[in-house]
C-alpha cells in the first residue's frame, strides 16, 4: 500500500500503522479512510495529502 504526504506539514499516513489515536486501525488504505478524517498534525483535510513517490 502507498504511504501519503500531508502537503502542509509533512505528516506521512503509512497505511502498514494506520492512525489509531484518531480510529484509524493499521492496515487501511488511504482511500478507505473516512472523508472527514484530519491530519493528525496540521487538521488539514484528505485533500491535502499526495502519494509519496
Amino acid at each position: 500500500m502507498q504511504k501519503y504526504v500531508c502537503t502542509v506539514c509533512q505528516y506521512v499516513y503509512d497505511p502498514a500503522k494506520g492512525d489509531e489515536e484518531n480510529g484509524v486501525a493499521a492496515g487501511t488504505a488511504f482511500e478507505d479512510i473516512p472523508e472527514d478524517w484530519l491530519c493528525p498534525l496540521c487538521a488539514v483535510g484528505k485533500d491535502m495529502f499526495e502519494v509519496v513517490e
